[in-house]
């Protein structure tokens, strides 16, 4: 007596419920979709590792998108440019991963990476003040230089308690806060064909108390460790 040939995929046996039947062909398509999506992922990942793109190339690219951010910016072109400059942000943090997934990461490229990130956040926020200086608003451009200074601050205070061999990324306005906050302000400006918003003013007074405080946060929080460490180093051995 010969052997019953097998189910085929997805088909349950003779003899079997429907319903358990019906069950099972979802989960066998899921199971196949994702798979030909984790392929398509690592195909696509492997031409992009072989590929002549760089990490420094996407820095340059996300400076360059923020550029154009800042000239809309003085335009008053707010959808346009709150468009690059999200763009722009966006590759700022791909530089990175690419960077570690492909192997062709530099020790400049590192360093190009974060003097760009400081220099793209001054430039659009610098267009912004330009923008509110025209207007008369004077609060607004003052709430600009404390968010740049206190943008700067949050930067510093971290390499620095780095550099002291202290971990320091605690704080709420992290760079990709502050990139929401200011993309927020930008596509909900005055003008930005968005409805009738003004929310320019607002997200640059909100990140000027956010990056105020996460300074005091991060100053804390390196004293804290520090004084940690010098309590465990008095301490004499038992």
């Amino acid at each position: 007596m010969s052997p019953e040939p097998p189910a085929a995929p997805g088909r349950a046996p003779e003899g079997a419920d429907p319903a358990s039947a019906s069950a099972v062909r979802p989960r066998l398509r899921r199971a196949s979709e994702v798979r030909i999506a984790a392929d398509v992922r690592t195909l696509a990942r492997n031409r992009l590792i072989e590929s002549r793109l760089t990490p420094n190339a996407i820095s340059v690219t996300g400076f360059f998108l923020n550029v154009v951010a800042a000239v809309l910016v003085t335009q008053r072109l707010f959808f346009l440019a709150g468009l690059a400059f999200i763009v722009g942000s966006v590759m700022d943090t791909l530089d990175g991963r690419y960077s570690r997934m492909s192997g062709k990461g530099t020790a400049f490229g590192a360093f190009l990476d974060s003097t760009l990130d400081r220099a793209e956040e001054g430039i659009v926020l610098a267009a912004v003040a330009a923008y509110f200086s025209k207007r008369g608003d004077d609060l607004a451009v003052a709430a600009v230089v404390i968010t740049v200074l206190g943008s700067l601050m949050v930067s510093y205070t971290r390499a620095r308690a780095e550099a002291l061999g202290v971990e320091c990324k605690v704080g709420l306005a992290t760079r990709p806060v502050r990139v929401v906050i200011l993309s927020i302000g930008l596509l909900f400006a005055r003008g930005a064909s968005l409805g009738v918003f003004h929310l320019l003013a607002p997200a640059i007074y909100v990140m000027a108390v956010l990056t105020t405080f996460t300074v005091l946060q991060r100053v804390l929080h390196v004293r804290r460790a520090l004084n940690k460490a010098d309590r465990g180093l008095a301490t004499p051995p038992a």
